[in-house]
């Protein structure tokens, strides 16, 4: 048998050949040495192997085409997203990070531990080679989030956002950022790794950030990898990655890395637009693991809104915001990637029955601990030290923040504003940058266009009508009082002096004083109260459509609005007598027009759990101030 030297031309058409030479040649040996048995039965052994190679060189030559095809598309899609990545510097050149543009006209997405030492303005390079000027809008510190907004352009390249949700384990990721500081031209480094895990909890470490419900994968995140994307295979956004395990020695990833679920900044996310320092939820209720693995009710505040809807020490909790909860852990989870002032279902077990409650979930952190001022860019963390009288054993390693390198020291000093943006940043009290609230209030405020024709009648209002269930009411809005009558025995007043707004009718919250709200708004407008701001976006009543919230306080009375985020129209509202207590909730049914003005047609009245009725306006009389 005859050995052959491969020569190195590549492709099908060199193994055909190489092929058909070896089956030559040794049909040549076989008719030659047909009388030496051993020699032709190992001929023919060759002969077969050709024959099986030829009858198989369309499949591993399809096979190598495949591979080819999704290595072509994953370049190509890593070559699309590759310009919406950011790398992140503070304006005074110390430290830095990554992130990603989410819209063209210029906001992005980072962590909040790589904004907080860059300072209010920062420099930002994309992979075009440009640096650009941008402002911090919005933080959450518990979440490590951070939102700022690039300047300069109105078409910069955005990601387009993912469904986290459907990200399972061993699905393939890519990491993209700018870890070490490697790029210079700031083209992204990408390092790609399946999803190892999902709905990770990460506990606090001695500070108010808490990753919940996050995704973990062995992509490699390295220091500066901070807040940059986490891509799925089709190239959409599933996660801002953030939290590194790293070895012993120096910064390495071991391949433990952990990424901000997507979902979870989408609920935070108009909140952020609107220059708020965001806080996360809490129910009001401590829990613990029973004795059959169940999660139980350990303690209910009584302040609670869970403890108002009839939550008890010793109820088990079965779902939670529609998740089902198995563990303490999962209920962190679900729980953590929540707003305060979000009302989410909960579904609990007592004594064997099962039911159901619309909760309002509270503030976790008090305002003080949010608006801390953050300790910047840290210098080398300290290395874990071995355990006592066990030298061999190594420690495991520990989630931590992913910081890009920096050198030593405190916060990086803040930069002086650049003069043609300085205008973008306006300091005040519980706001990231109170400039972009004021522009969300103007956005939501214009929903109220439909009641324009109210602004000049701040005089004597009376509506007249009957209820769902066929009673008359009048309703009376003058400037010494506020009064209303249902059937013919039930009257109410509420005086408009100095004493304190009361519960007027009895059981609706402050009817009285909610209507007396909507008046001042549709009229006078924001004026009329002592604080404004846009809150967010939330599903209304927890169930509704998705509605922007405008908050509004005047005296004790806390009043939030409640517009439709796509159609801007106003829906509704509650007002609140104070701090943790049921508010009274009226939802607009419809408007109806009364002498050329649009007003309240048919709107329902709910206080707590209980409706306490629906209106229908048959007669509105306007007049204006005299």
């Amino acid at each position: 048998m005859m050995l052959f030297a491969l020569p190195h031309t590549r492709g099908p058409c060199f193994v055909c050949r190489w092929l058909c030479q070896c089956l030559y040649w040794n049909v040549g040996n076989v008719r030659m040495d047909r009388e030496d048995t051993g020699r032709a039965s190992g001929t023919q052994m060759i002969l077969g192997l050709c024959v099986f190679l030829l009858s198989t060189t369309s499949t591993v030559i399809a096979a190598d085409q495949s591979v080819l095809d999704a290595e072509q598309a994953r370049v190509a899609m890593i070559e699309r997203v590759a310009p919406s990545v950011v790398a992140i510097f503070a304006s005074s050149g110390n430290g830095g990070g990554s992130g990603v543009l989410i819209t063209p006209d210029g906001y992005a997405l980072s962590n909040y531990h790589v904004t907080s030492g860059s300072g209010t303005f920062m420099k930002c390079g994309l992979k075009d080679g440009k640096l650009y000027d941008a402002v911090i809008v919005g933080i959450d510190p518990t979440g490590d989030v951070a939102l700022i907004k690039m300047l300069g352009r109105d078409d910069f390249p955005a990601a387009t956002m993912g469904d986290s949700d459907t990200v399972q384990t061993g699905d393939w990721v890519f990491a993209m950022g700018n870890p070490f500081l490697l790029a210079t031209d700031f083209s992204p480094t990408v390092t790609a790794g399946i999803v190892s895990g999902v709905r990770r909890y990460q506990y606090p470490a001695g500070t108010i950030l808490e990753y919940t419900d996050c995704i973990q994968t062995d992509a490699s995140i390295n220091p500066g990898n901070s807040g940059g994307p986490l891509f799925n295979a089709t190239g959409q956004l599933v996660g801002i990655n953030g939290r590194g395990s790293f070895e012993k020695r120096g910064r390495v990833n071991v391949g433990a890395g952990y990424a901000i679920s997507i979902n979870q900044i989408k609920h935070f996310l108009d909140g952020l637009r609107g220059g708020r320092i965001v806080d996360h939820a809490t129910l009001g209720a401590l829990v613990r693991t029973g004795n059959d693995r169940e999660v139980m009710v350990d303690e209910v505040l009584e302040q609670s809104s869970a403890y108002r809807r009839g939550l008890r020490e010793g109820d088990e909790i079965v779902s939670f915001a529609g998740r089902p909860i198995g563990s303490v852990n999962q209920y962190k989870n679900v729980l953590g990637i929540y707003p305060d002032g979000w009302t989410v279902p909960l579904v609990y077990r007592r004594e064997g029955k099962r039911s159901e409650m619309l909760v309002e979930l509270r503030s976790l952190h008090r305002a003080s601990e949010l608006q801390a001022k953050p300790k910047g860019p840290e210098g080398p963390r300290p290395r874990p030290q071995q355990p006592p009288g066990d030298p061999k054993k190594k420690p495991e390693p520990k989630p931590q923040p992913d910081d890009a390198p920096h050198p030593p020291g405190g916060p990086a000093e803040e930069a002086k504003a650049p003069e043609q943006w300085k205008h973008l940043f306006e300091e005040k009290a519980g706001f990231a940058n109170y400039y972009f609230n004021q522009l969300e209030q103007k956005r939501v405020l214009a929903g109220l266009s439909e009641f324009t024709s109210l602004s000049a009648l701040t005089g004597r209002w009376k509506f007249a009508g009957q209820t769902a269930d066929n009673r008359a009411f009048v309703v009376t809005l003058a400037d010494a009082g506020l009064g209303m009558t249902i059937g013919k025995d039930l009257v109410f007043f509420q005086p408009l002096d100095n004493s304190e707004p009361q519960d007027e009718p009895p059981n609706t919250g402050g009817l009285l004083i909610a209507l007396h709200h909507f008046k001042q708004m549709v009229t006078t407008g924001p004026s009329s109260f002592s604080v404004v701001s846009y809150v967010g976006s939330q599903p209304l009543d927890g169930r509704g459509p998705t509605v922007d919230v405008l908050a509004t306080q005047a005296g004790i009375v806390q009043t939030r609005w409640y517009c439709h985020r796509q159609e801007g129209r106003l829906l509704g509202w509650d007002s609140s007598l104070g701090n943790d207590v049921d508010p009274c909730s009226v939802r607009i049914d419809s408007t109806a027009e009364f002498d050329g003005r649009r007003c309240l047609g048919t709107w329902t009245v709910r206080y707590g759990d209980q409706t306490f009725g629906t209106f229908h306006n048959a007669v509105i009389e306007l007049q204006a101030a005299k």
